[in-house]
């Protein structure tokens, strides 16, 4: 007999299989003899209130084995000699898209402008070491996309827009653990998802796909209202009458393409900010309630938002036991981001704090048209640049100190591992994004009673939160308005904001793809 169960418990019960056994033993009534196993089907944390539980909802195996039923790749068909169709992007959008054209017996041609997934480490190492930022390779480009070294988060809001759960045991079948199938907020971690991605690729090239690295597309071969193929930086011509476009959200020099060719691009709204670093110890405090984090519970994460002059602020990307990225994809610029691995045991925790950037904030860049949201994020990582020193180091204050417009005098050494400098950050940012930030960062520090705090530092800027752009879509077909077989996909077109959301984008254009004459 199998009976479904969802309780609430502590997380020491919750931790050791032998204390749950004994708890599920006593709630429904069963001796432990006859309880051969426990599956948890759902888990989740419940830092509301000052004790802390876990929710879990459990299958209890009673007098009946438990036979965990295996995720298995499916089984794809050689596409060798099939049509093919170009995918410009081999991030998570990219990916599953060509996943998703082998499966109905298309041959994806993908072409990534970075490297390989291993070969990429390099380019990211000379960043954070030499300060040399290789345009093409970095943590925004190359196999993977912008997720593969920014943390592997796949918690998503956007159930609506497709399956989940398909998602989720597809990364299970190329290598993930199985236990993002039943957390709240799952996530597989920078050290984790490489060799995944990896084994996507191969799977792709087993199959007969093709994935070309090094090749940035420099152009789009038109024939009237019909796309016809792409030309890349190094003159190779690939010709296709499908393309899917899945550049991710810093492909500046596609968007400027698009824009020179005259294919309908729209500007749209942004989220810009920092990046804040504390104490891994000083999160779990506030939000544990605790002086000592228990051994049963993870490293503690926080969400939060609120208005601020009826402009929202709010934490974008946190990662518990991380580390802040330097994500420039230019020299003359800083971004930051931030990641987690898999464990997530790294001292310090960091999240983007980011203010609602709207329409109307675009009006002083109105002559640049619909790369006018681009141009704004752009000014904001070319002043953190120059006030940085020329190279990757980012401007910095303490927490506290930004709140109350006081320089820092000196700054803690924290995870940014280029290093940091001492800088008013009012001088980068539009007033309107300053402002709200500092009253932001006091209405967080009055609901999570120790977080603004002068051990707290804060690293300018955060901008890369999602596209600047949306590349406007046929409803129904899912091509581009104007240009028959260029389907735009994913974040970098506006139509998804995660590894997750990208993913499902990705699957939903290769099947329009497939279904269009």
């Amino acid at each position: 007999m199998i009976k479904e169960l969802q309780i609430r418990i502590a997380p020491e019960i919750a931790g050791q299989e032998s204390e749950l056994k004994k708890f599920v033993s006593k709630k429904i009534g069963i001796s432990l003899t006859e309880i051969r196993s426990i599956e948890i089907v759902y888990h989740s944390i419940d830092a509301r209130q000052k004790t802390v539980y876990i929710n879990l909802q459990l299958r209890v195996y009673i007098q009946e084995d438990f036979i965990e039923a295996p995720v298995h790749k499916p089984d794809y068909p050689n596409v060798k000699n099939e049509k093919e169709v170009i995918i410009i992007g081999a991030g998570p959008a990219g990916l599953f898209a060509a996943l998703k054209l082998i499966e109905s017996g298309y041959r994806p041609v993908i072409l990534e402008r970075g490297k390989d997934v291993k070969s990429r480490i390099l380019d990211i190492r000379s960043i954070n070491v030499h300060h040399k930022v290789n345009e093409d390779s970095n943590y925004c480009f190359g196999e993977g996309g912008a997720g593969t070294y920014s943390d592997g988060k796949l918690y998503t809001r956007s159930k609506k827009r497709g399956n989940v759960t398909k998602i989720l045991e597809l990364l299970v079948a190329f290598g993930a653990k199985r236990d993002i199938l039943t957390e709240a907020h799952p996530h597989i971690g920078t050290n984790k998802l490489p060799r995944i991605i990896q084994k996507i690729r191969e799977t792709i090239l087993e199959r007969g796909g093709l994935v070309f690295f090094e090749k940035r597309v420099t152009d789009f071969i038109l024939n009237g209202d019909r796309i016809q193929g792409v030309k890349t930086k190094d003159g190779d011509t690939f010709q296709a009458d499908k393309v899917i476009l899945a550049t991710g959200h810093s492909s500046r020099d596609i968007f400027e393409l698009l824009n020179r060719k005259n294919i309908e691009i729209e500007t749209k709204p942004l989220a810009i900010g920092v990046r804040v670093e504390h104490k891994q110890s000083v999160i779990d405090s506030i939000q544990y309630h605790c002086t000592t984090r228990s051994e049963f519970l993870p490293p503690s994460s926080y969400s939060i938002v609120k208005q601020v002059n009826g402009r929202g602020v709010y934490s974008f990307c946190m990662c518990p036991g991380g580390v802040i990225a330097a994500c420039a994809t230019k020299q003359d610029e800083i971004v930051t981001n931030g990641w987690s691995s898999s464990r997530r045991a790294r001292p310090t925790a960091n999240s983007g704090i980011v203010v609602e950037v709207r329409l109307e904030d675009f009006k002083p860049f109105a002559k640049h048209g619909s790369l006018a949201s681009m141009e704004f994020q752009k000014e904001i990582e070319q002043k953190a640049w120059v006030l940085g020193g020329r190279n990757q180091t980012a401007p910095a204050q303490k927490l506290a100190d930004f709140v109350d417009g006081k320089v820092s005098t000196n700054l803690p050494k924290t995870s940014y591992s280029p290093g940091i400098t001492s800088v008013d950050l009012k001088e980068i940012f539009p007033n309107f994004i300053y402002k709200s930030l500092q009253n932001g960062f006091k209405e967080f520090g009055k609901a999570m009673k120790g977080y603004l705090t002068n051990e707290a530092v804060v690293h300018a800027p955060e901008t890369r939160t999602s596209s600047p752009i949306q590349i406007p879509r046929d409803k129904n077909t899912l091509e581009h308005i104007r240009v028959k077989g260029l389907y735009p996909c994913g974040e970098g077109s506006g139509y998804a904001g995660g590894i997750v959301s990208a993913a499902i984008d990705g699957i939903k254009c290769a099947a329009a793809c497939v279904h269009t004459n």
